[in-house]
């Protein structure tokens, strides 16, 4: 093992070594060796093997998990060598030397137990329970190869020899494979805005994996983003103030996003060390390029799609991993974030995101292009990144009723009538669902609206692709848990209804207010704009589609546009876009703050109302929606 590589296992094992001169081991998944140490020095070196499926976190999942153990139990002091244990019992019986059955557990057991909160301990990840040991194998002639189911396996000779030097609570670190960056091997990345969505879900996804994470955040006290620092300080990331601290000598990339700015301070203490500055995409391109990856992208739909596909093939058994835009209700209720997660196969699921323009980075095995709208970029320009996606991509689908689509290549095109190669033999639209039916199997989805049906079928498509069972599918799109803030709906005790939408593009906001139109006869449109430099792109088309979208009775309230950071001109307001509608029959205003926004819901909302909140990014946008919800649940 590479001394200097040692020397960091060391800082970070001594602070839980009793004594500092106490051995410990370090197991290597990229030499397939393990390491008996005292302080910082090899002093003796085992041919070792791990799982054939590489490094994961997940029960079930047959990957050999990362980071920091303890040896939990000696099990086969005095056996022989050779001696074969089912269920860490000794059976009495010896292996015969011959048989080249899967890998029986010989010899000794050092059985582990994980030591990292949400990586090997606790529930769905814990090594203890997952039975993780360190024991002697019968397919020697494969020790020093990844063939396991988990963990870690010694010739017998070694097994019987590191069981007699070393202690019941000896530590142990798994370092897993380092994580090729822009050609460099990276074992421990900063992230400049980890509470972001995109930013949050990398970082999750690589401490899965066991690399390490640090990062910062310009809203780091803020009441808003607190549950998110608690999530990622439990599995293990150091968050630092953004004044460059948290980049230190141990840092091999700093990873930023499109709004932070050069003269971030993490920029310049990473400058100054000369650590390598990259962008997430150039990170997630990386991650998508080693696993058989399922790109997701359009203008609208991205995040419900790519959970669908998620939670379809995880119904499935295909056990994949996750980086999405959104969390995943189903993956909040495990109490985790709930746009990362790592499986136990190959397969990955991606929201590959077009507004900043580098999705033309991926390389992904399959990738399903859901539609076209001008959102952050003019429309030729969007339909230009698509298409190199496309070119990029082993496997594609597209959507066969975007217009804008179907002069772009794919190897299937799905939609809703038999001029496309994929197509439901029936559809229909029920009220808070949908329901689509294809052969003899009926897919009844709990969702609303004609999005949520094109949605459907660009999820069934990939699904169908992969190999999922029909039936299986079925009842996984019945079962289906949506995303957070995609058309969450709340009915209060005076009878009003509140839905929470992350729309934030004249598309989508005319996509879920059309579905709402289901739940109530009037509509109150609260809107919060996503950027400075967007909402004056899309000005007009903004104003189109309110006057399209609103009645006489309707109301639209607009907050003041949200400030995400980074460099912004800020020359247009939420008054602007009411102004540009006026006249119209509806009653339209900007409000100042929250505060004149609550008044005015409190007077206007009637018994039968669907109070609509849409807006992006914002993250106290929920705890707003959970006031409205509030103001409601009282006494008529």
């Amino acid at each position: 093992m590479d001394r200097f590589r040692l020397a960091g296992i060391y800082s970070v094992l001594s602070k839980n070594l009793a004594d500092r001169e106490d051995l410990y081991l370090v197991g290597s998944v990229e030499e397939q060796r393990l390491f008996l140490c005292e302080a910082d020095r090899v002093i003796e070196t085992y041919p070792a093997s791990t799982s054939r499926l590489g490094v994961g976190i997940r029960e079930d999942s047959l990957k050999t998990p990362p980071g920091l153990h303890r040896v939990c139990e000696k099990i086969g002091s005095g056996a022989p060598p050779g001696r074969i244990f089912r269920d860490r019992r000794d059976t009495g019986t010896d292996w015969d030397g011959v048989s080249r059955e899967d890998n029986l557990i010989l010899t000794r057991i050092l059985r582990l137990e994980g030591l990292e909160e949400g990586i090997n301990r606790g529930p769905g990840v814990d090594s203890r329970e997952r039975c993780i040991y360190i024991h002697g194998t019968n397919r020697e002639d494969l020790v020093g190869t990844p063939f396991t189911h988990g963990c870690l396996t010694l010739r017998n000779t070694d097994m019987t020899d590191l069981f007699e030097r070393v202690p019941e609570g000896t530590l142990l670190y798994i370092d897993p494979p380092a994580l090729i960056v822009a050609g460099k091997p990276c074992r421990n990345i900063h992230f400049t805005g980890i509470f972001g969505t995109g930013m949050s879900a990398l970082a999750q996804y690589l401490r899965f994996e066991g690399i390490g994470v640090s990062g910062s955040d310009r809203l780091l006290e803020s009441e808003d983003t607190a549950p998110m620092r608690r999530s990622l300080e439990g599995l293990g990331c150091v968050i630092a103030s953004q004044d460059g601290t948290g980049v230190t000598d141990d840092t091999d990339v700093l990873c930023v996003s499109t709004a932070i700015e050069e003269t971030n301070p993490d920029i310049a203490a990473a400058r100054a060390r000369g650590v390598p500055v990259i962008h997430r995409s150039d990170l997630l391109a990386s991650i998508i390029a080693s696993r058989r990856t399922v790109a997701v992208a359009g203008t609208s739909g991205k995040s419900t799609v790519t959970a669908m596909i998620f939670e379809f093939l995880s119904a499935c058994g295909k056990s994949p991993s996750l980086v999405s835009g959104a969390p995943l209700v189903r993956l909040e209720a495990q109490g985790l974030i709930g746009n990362a997660y790592s499986g136990g196969s190959d397969l990955l699921v991606v929201e590959a995101d077009e507004s900043d323009g580098t999705l033309v980075k991926y390389s992904p095995a399959i990738a399903v292009v859901l539609n076209i709208s001008k959102d952050h970029k003019d429309i030729d320009e969007i339909r230009g990144l698509f298409a190199t996606l496309i070119s990029r991509s082993a496997w594609t689908a597209t959507n066969a009723d975007d217009p804008l689509l179907v002069t772009l290549p794919a190897t299937l095109r799905f939609g809703c009538d038999n001029t496309a190669s994929w197509h439901p033999d029936g559809e229909e639209l029920q009220g808070t669902s949908v329901r689509l039916t294809r052969g003899d199997i009926d897919y009844h989805l709990p969702l609303p609206g004609d999005h949520n049906l094109e949605n459907l079928r660009a999820a069934l498509c990939v699904c169908e692709h992969i190999g999922c069972d029909a039936e299986t599918l079925a009842g996984a799109v019945r079962g289906f848990r949506g995303v957070a803030r995609r058309f969450s709906i709340t009915q209060t005790r005076q009878g009003i209804t509140v839905v929470d939408d992350f729309a934030h593009n004249p598309a989508k906001i005319s996509a879920a207010v059309t579905a709402a139109r289901g739940l109530a006869g009037r509509i109150i449109a609260v809107y919060q704009p996503h950027g400075f430099g967007p909402t004056r792109f899309l000005r007009n088309e903004y104003i189109a589609a309110f006057r399209s979208l609103f009645r006489e009775s309707d109301s639209l309230y607009l907050l003041p546009i949200y400030y995400a950071g980074g460099t912004a001109q800020k020359d247009i307001s939420s008054q602007d876009i009411i102004d540009g509608l006026s006249p119209v029959p509806f009653h339209s205003e900007a409000v100042q703050d929250r505060k004149q926004l609550l008044e005015r819901l409190s007077a206007d909302a009637k018994q039968g109302d669907c109070i609509m909140v849409m807006g992006a990014r914002d993250p106290s946008l929920p705890a707003l929606v959970r006031k409205i919800i509030e103001m409601f649940e009282g006494p008529f």
